[in-house]
């Protein structure tokens, strides 16, 4: 494996390039699918975006979602087919070619010819493709953008003819209308988005108009409120709400008499006066009818002009009357069906035509632009006597972002899939899915579900999937194209682009005969969610192509896409697959949420509010990017207010923990060959199971748990709860097994323990890398590329491994068992905190009270070395009896009981207070107690465990901490026998931070030497010959008394101390020097100048190869290269010293 650098030297970004280099090189994506094939495919269905604008947090948040289920689901033995989309039509298209080409009307797209409009459109269509697979790539995205699909596509296109010619046959199609904004001057109805472009505020008329009720005894009249008195014409019925209360009123003056909502009676003119004569609820209303206040639609006498009821009425605004005009108004349209005005799919009269003039039925008023007739119709109403006040409003109104007309609000003639038949299919096959968030599912898309209106599938523009319906001139004949066959078929005529330019032309012939003429394709075209709504389908050309591949794997496996796809594309691929299959277009979905600015307001550009993507992944790296969306609350479907420090916490919580306990893991396995020793290779995983060390037991184990863990969690698409287990993990992996595990790994324990240790942190690092590849694919690879080096057989990238198997070794007894060492641990660490004791300053006695005895069994056993060390303390002792140390009392859990009880909660708290210590021990035993009447658990009630101090001891002397579960008690008295460990954790502690100060890295082997002040000379030489294990297991090498240094010896570094524990000295810092016995003087036949000779020569040569070589001969060398002496053989430990501590220690 190859050295690496510090963390701080590391650079994530740069790193990552690499890797991306090297996937490159190896064609990694490609490979991996080759390498599934064969294997069970999981479908995963990737919501196209359109190529018009710049990937954004929120592209790359789902996408970051998609790449980590997919990576997965490749190693958990799928092929996983990924490949981009794009939405190519549609009005982000056509609105930027119109802004560019100052395109004001549609009669402008005709003039410049529909061939040439579209051509631009699909000229810009991929302007940005090259941007999106850059950003995408970087982020670490595997997804095929070669074998791309395109909803412009004509095998994309006819998939698309054949849902919607199934539909037909299915009887789910009728033509209808839909109230859409509509722009006069241009003579285009307008999208939603369009209609918001251009908002004005203007003056308009605001007129209440009388409507008389057929047969009242009293001559009563609704009262009716609007600003659109065009609208008047038009009206068919009125609309009042059922829960409102209504009253009936007589003006003192006329004695005209008039009803209104009670709640806006006060606008009724001010002017007069108004004796109430009756109130009622406005349900009592529904079905009268009323004096129409024109002729024009006598024909509908028998249907119309009747009240009707809904909700949409309200007591904000009017007089709780609504006049309805369904060809002017959304709701008009809606109330207007439901009550029975009329029919769905019929043909309704709009009497204004598309430049915005009446016609010719609306005799009065023929011809004239309806916003200028406003005046005469009132005028028209004034003379009829059905005038109650006249006056004007400002308010805001949209206008044409193009020709700068007012808006109407027209029924525009549509093309509608008939949701409503199948909702309660609809409603069936959601709960056949599975959601993350869940709730989103149950509400959110249920209730759109729930309330589905019909869709209108078709748009009157140019650049779109045009409806595949020809239809004759008097509209009897009907013929829905599904494939391009039947058009060539029917009309003669070779196809091979369906786009407008292309078939508007083509006629069929009438079935009926030539004197029927021909049938003309319909102008329209379809809504772009139509088109994406298929992509399951059309995205494989089915059922043209890959029709085993579909029908084996339908629905799809996996979707995920943000929170306002529940009314777009879920939406729509949940109403085509159900209207088509009767069944959800998917099994599981993640929805995610919004990416606000770290402001909470939306992310702008021309705010500046945020940083950009590549900024944040050039600083911090693309896996830091991963890991903190994945991490936040967003993947649950809520918002997230982006932070950039936020990825910097990731890189300093998650990754520099990580990769320290890699490069610690590197350090010492080059640190065996720097010593001479067998290169590292690890261990088999077999060998190191058998490990007897507790904390290879339990780390291993806990690498069980992971990988269990992230295989749990990643089948129920939970992504979010990965990280935090992770970050405990590597916690638990750095602070625990590196830091208690240190001797060991640095080869203080022997060779073969060593290398146990090393084997287990590199088995538990390469599985971890394996588990998290799909969250950090960077990351993991660039340790996987090192570790895989001492490995035979490890595939080539660490995203063709499968995901790690779980053998079912798990030992739940010691995961708990340490995770409550490290309870102990952190309790005695805030005791000695709270009587400012510092860990180099030893203690007597802890004593650890827990009822369980496995636990005591393991914290005063197996564990014991390891809390000792921690704690620095000098006894661990076990209690198994809570009450020795503690005193119990019960108090009740306010926030479980509270809502429960109500009044009674006071009763029964005085009750819980007032247990008796016999009591509270019964309760935890039984696990149940009634009080007043109520039943309650161990989860009702807290039982608080309070330290009992001995008696005639202060808190000074002795004090505990606990957490409810363990208590720790500590010893804090100050011992003689205790200061000698002391003051020698202290020295430690210098040499350590002077190594550090002279720039050594770990595996860097010196000579420590130390000088005592005369004064302290004879004491301190006691104190640390007395802890001389202690410190030569810390620091590595034996602590040696200045005058032992040979006179080469070259000093580092050196530094002076005063008084430590109320020692002076000074510490010194040398290279390694050979030292040569007297024994070699007599191998040598008492020739010095052959000693001086081997001297020389071997201090030239290079230490680890030197090591090497006495290694692979037993420990000797023959050395016959010195000229003028004869070979002589050397042997290490007799003749010949590595370093001055050896030498010392082999003859003390």
């Amino acid at each position: 494996m190859e050295d690496i650098p510090e963390g701080k030297d590391f650079s994530f970004p740069k790193e990552e390039e690499r890797i991306l280099q090297f996937w490159s090189q190896i064609d990694a994506f490609k490979t991996q699918l080759k390498l599934t094939e064969g294997r069970p495919e999981y479908i995963f269905y990737d919501g196209p975006p359109f190529a018009t604008g710049l990937p954004h947090y929120g592209h790359i948040l789902a996408g970051t979602i998609k790449d980590v289920v997919t990576r997965h689901q490749t190693q958990r033995g799928h092929h996983v087919t990924r490949r981009f989309g794009w939405d190519c039509h549609g009005l982000p298209v056509e609105y930027e070619i119109d802004t560019t080409h100052g395109i004001r009307s549609r009669q402008d797209v005709l003039d410049m010819g529909i061939d040439k409009y579209n051509g631009l459109c699909q000229g810009i269509v991929t302007k940005y493709v090259a941007e999106w697979e850059q950003v995408i790539t970087r982020t670490g995205r595997w997804i095929d953008f070669k074998q791309d699909y395109k909803t412009m596509d004509l095998a994309y296109m006819e998939s698309v003819w054949w849902v919607f010619g199934k539909l037909f046959e299915k009887g789910l199609v009728y033509r209808g209308f839909k109230v859409m904004p509509y722009s006069t001057g241009c003579k285009t109805p307008l999208s939603n988005f369009e209609a918001g472009l251009n908002y004005k505020d203007v003056p308009d008329p605001a007129v209440m108009v009388t409507f008389p009720i057929v047969g009242s005894d009293d001559g009563a009249s609704l009262v009716a409120w609007t600003t659109t008195p065009w609208t008047l014409p038009s009206n068919l019925a009125l609309c009042v709400n059922a829960n409102l209360v209504y009253v009936k009123v007589r003006e003192s003056v006329s004695k005209a008499v008039y009803v209104v909502a009670e709640s806006r009676l006060s606008q009724l003119p001010s002017n007069k006066t108004y004796e109430q004569i009756e109130q009622f609820p406005g349900s009592k209303l529904k079905g009268l009818r009323y004096v129409p206040l024109f002729d024009y639609f006598s024909e509908c006498q028998e249907v119309a002009f009747r009240v009707v009821t809904d909700d949409y009425v309200t007591e904000d605004s009017g007089t709780g009357v609504v006049h309805c005009a369904p060809a002017f108004g959304e709701d008009d349209y809606r109330v207007c069906i439901a009550g029975g005005i009329i029919q769905k799919g019929d043909d309704l009269v709009v009497a204004v035509d598309c430049e915005g003039r009446f016609i010719e039925k609306i005799k009065d008023f023929a011809g004239r632009y309806v916003k200028e007739a406003d005046k005469d119709i009132i005028s028209a109403v004034k003379a009829k006597g059905r005038l109650v006040s006249t006056g004007s409003i400002m308010h805001s109104y949209p206008f044409c972002w193009r020709s700068e007309t007012p808006l109407l609000y027209m029924a525009v003639p549509s093309w509608f899939v008939a949701v409503e038949k199948i909702k309660d299919q609809l409603l069936e096959c959601n709960k056949e899915t599975y959601w993350v968030p869940d709730y989103v599912k149950e509400k959110r898309f249920h209730n759109w579900l729930e309330n589905a209106r019909d869709w209108v599938v078709s748009r009157s523009r140019f650049w779109g999937t045009p409806l595949p319906i020809w239809i004759s001139e008097d509209g009897e004949e009907i013929i829905v194209m599904d494939s391009i066959e039947k058009l060539e078929k029917l009309s003669g005529q070779k196809v091979t682009d369906l786009h407008r330019h292309n078939i508007d032309h083509i006629t069929i012939p009438s079935s009926r005969g030539p004197q029927f003429g021909v049938l003309h394709r319909v102008d329209d075209v379809f809504d772009c969610w139509f088109e994406s709504g298929s992509m399951p389908y059309a995205y494989i050309h089915y059922p043209f192509e890959n029709v085993e591949l579909f029908e084996k794997n339908f629905p799809g496996h996996f979707v995920a896409e943000g929170l306002d796809q529940t009314r777009g594309w879920f939406y729509t691929l949940m109403v085509l697959s159900t209207a088509l299959f009767g069944k959800p277009a998917f099994r599981n979905l993640i929805c995610n949420g919004l990416v606000l600015a770290e402001d909470g307001k939306k992310m702008s550009k021309r705010l500046k509010n945020y940083p950009s993507p590549m900024e944040v992944i050039d600083d911090y790296g693309a896996d830091a990017l991963r890991l903190y969306l994945i991490n936040s609350p967003v993947v649950r479907a809520e918002p997230l207010r982006f932070k950039k420090e936020g990825v910097y916490g990731v890189v300093k919580d998650v990754f520099l923990p990580w990769y320290n306990a890699y490069r610690f893991l590197i350090q010492n396995a080059k640190r065996l060959e720097i010593e001479g020793l067998s290169p590292f290779s690890p261990l088999n995983y077999e060998t190191i199971l058998k490990s007897s060390n507790v904390l290879d037991q339990w780390i291993n184990s806990a690498t069980e748990s992971l990988v269990g863990f992230v295989r749990q969690e990643m089948d129920a698409y939970r992504l979010y709860t990965v990280v935090p287990y992770l970050l405990k993990f590597i916690d638990n992996l750095t602070n625990i097994y590196v830091r208690f595990n240190r001797k060991r790994l640095k080869g203080r324990t022997g060779e073969e323990d060593c290398r146990i240790s090393l084997s287990t942190l590199y088995h538990v690092l390469l599985t971890t890398c394996k588990a998290m590849a799909p969250f950090t694919p960077f990351f993991t690879e660039v340790l996987y590329q090192n570790l895989r080096k001492v490995s035979v057989g490890l595939e080539e990238s660490i995203h063709y491994c499968s995901f790690p198997c779980t053998t079912g070794q798990r030992d739940e007894r010691i995961e708990q068992s340490v995770t409550r060492m490290m309870t102990v641990i952190d309790l005695a660490r805030n005791i000695r905190e709270r009587h400012n004791k510092p860990l180099k300053s030893p203690l007597k006695e802890m004593v650890v009270v827990h009822p369980d005895n496995d636990f005591l069994e393991d914290i005063t056993g197996k564990l014991k070395e390891y809390v000792m060390e921690e704690i620095n303390v000098k006894s661990v002792v076990p209690c198994n009896d809570p009450l020795k140390y503690a005193s119990l009392r019960a108090e009740p859990n306010f926030s479980a009981l509270g809502k429960r009880l109500g009044k009674s909660m006071g009763l029964v708290g005085k009750k819980i207070k007032e247990m008796s210590l016999d009591d509270v021990l019964a309760f935890e035993k039984s696990g149940e107690a009634v009080f007043a009447g109520h039943s309650l658990k161990l989860s009702d009630i807290k039982i608080v465990r309070q330290f009992k101090r001995p008696d005639n001891v202060s808190e000074k002397e002795i004090d505990a901490a606990g957490d409810g579960d363990v208590l720790v008690i500590l010893d804090l008295r100050a011992d003689e026998s205790l200061l000698e460990a002391g003051l020698a954790r202290e020295v430690v502690n210098r040499i350590q931070k002077l190594r550090k100060k002279a720039g050594l890295e770990p595996t860097d082997y010196v000579e420590v030497y130390y000088k005592p002040r005369d004064s302290d000379k004879e004491s301190l030489e006691k104190i640390l010959n007395s802890q001389e294990q202690y410190i030569r297991e810390s620091i590595g090498s034996p602590l040696l008394l200045h005058t032992l240094a040979p006179s080469d010896a070259v000093i580092l570094c050196q530094e002076e101390y005063s008084d430590v524990c109320g020692k002076n000295f000074t510490i010194f810092l040398s290279r390694q020097t050979f030292m040569f016995s007297d024994a070699l003087l007599t191998h040598c036949s008492g020739n010095k100048e052959h000693v001086n000779a081997l001297h020389v020569y071997l201090s030239s040569r290079d230490l680890s190869n030197l090591k090497s070589e006495f290694l692979s001969g037993n420990g000797k060398i023959k050395v016959d290269c010195i000229e003028g002496f004869p070979p002589v053989e050397i042997q290490v430990g007799k003749h010949l010293f590595f370093s001055v501590g050896d030498f010392y220690l082999s003859v003390a």
